[in-house]
């Protein structure tokens, strides 16, 4: 098969468009001939390394995929071969408590696909039966994969981390990107106000066609956090989604109401930061850590998608054998939406 796969760490160059054996599926396991994937900022960190991860070289990235099954392991009844289906990229073991208890994303020998395993930048990835779903011919490829991993997340933050309910307010840190669009759409179908702190009039049009309530540009507002208080008739937001990290949580802390969650599902800024814990108890906040989610949420989220009540923002295709432009566009932060590669 074809795939894109890198043998070291480093830039955009170290990736390579070659042929690799194709991965034959075990029992319980499904082989997928994939028609499409989608970029995720995961792709360039695994990409770059950091201390301590472990890969098998050479390593594929890629977390998001949509396809056709092409082959089944021993067992696999629930799926036959030419099903379309859509990947959920969070692989479990499936047998421990936590998995046993609808906790599969606290699972301890959890995986994310494409990450510290080989993913979906390929022509055929193999995944447990549990993480696929069937595919209705009303939705492309392209839109499945860009959609799973991204309102997976925010599915999992807002609803069941953050328990977010209708008529709360929603703080959402950034306007274009796969989760900040996702989120904007969840907090909208629950019933909440939206508020969009952006870099550009351009990515704030765009959460505005999402459903944005109120457009800050920070590129304008030196002190959004002040703006988003003001906004609020100096209440605060109740719930903030913040995947930034560095340079934002400080800001995102004192943009919140008494009583308000901060949700932090990523760290696009940088890990580490400075906290003011003033803010922390006398505000009686929450900070809660998310990253993807259950199988259970995963199937909530899809179904709305089914539906077309939510729906992926995409932004540029481009042939699996580019995945390398594709990377340089996704670093470059101007993308509006989710990049996919055609396979």
């Amino acid at each position: 098969m074809k795939a894109v796969l890198f043998h070291q760490h480093g830039g955009p160059e170290v990736l390579e468009y070659t042929d690799f054996p194709i991965p034959e599926p075990l029992s319980g396991e499904v082989q997928v001939r994939l028609r499409a994937a989608a970029l995720n900022r995961a792709d360039l960190w695994v990409r770059e390394g950091w201390p301590g991860l472990k890969l098998e070289y050479p390593h594929i990235p890629g977390a998001d995929g949509a396809g056709e099954v092409s082959s089944l392991g021993e067992g696999v009844t629930d799926l036959k071969i030419g099903d379309r289906v859509v990947i959920n990229a969070s692989i479990s073991c499936g047998e421990c408590s936590l998995c046993l208890t609808g906790k599969d994303n606290l699972c301890r020998e959890w995986h994310l696909l494409g990450e510290t395993v080989r993913g979906t930048y390929a022509e055929y990835v193999v995944v447990p039966t549990i993480n696929l779903l069937p595919l209705p011919k009303t939705i492309e490829f392209e839109e499945a994969a860009a959609a799973g991993l991204v309102f997976h997340t925010a599915w999992h933050s807002l609803i069941t981390r953050g328990g977010l309910q209708k008529d709360e307010s929603v703080l959402v840190i950034g306007a274009s990107g796969g989760v900040n669009t996702a989120s904007i759409q969840v907090a909208k179908y629950t019933g909440a106000k939206v508020y969009v702190v952006g870099s550009s009039q351009e990515k704030l049009t765009l959460a505005e066609s999402l459903g944005a309530d109120v457009l800050i540009d920070r590129s304008k507002e030196d002190n959004w956090s002040k703006a988003v208080y003001m906004a609020t008739n100096r209440q605060g937001v109740d719930v903030v989604v913040d995947n930034v990290g560095a340079g934002t949580i400080p800001l995102s802390l004192r943009a919140t109401r008494k009583g308000a969650r901060i949700l932090t599902v990523g760290n696009t800024g940088g890990p580490v930061f400075e906290i003011d814990n003033r803010y922390i108890f006398g505000k009686h906040l929450s900070i809660l850590g998310s990253t993807m989610g259950t199988h259970s949420d995963f199937a909530t989220v899809m179904e709305l998608i089914f539906e077309g009540k939510v729906k992926p923002v995409l932004d540029r295709h481009y042939p699996l054998k580019e995945a390398a432009a594709a990377q340089e566009r996704l670093a470059t932060g101007q993308q509006m939406g989710k990049i996919t590669l055609v396979i």
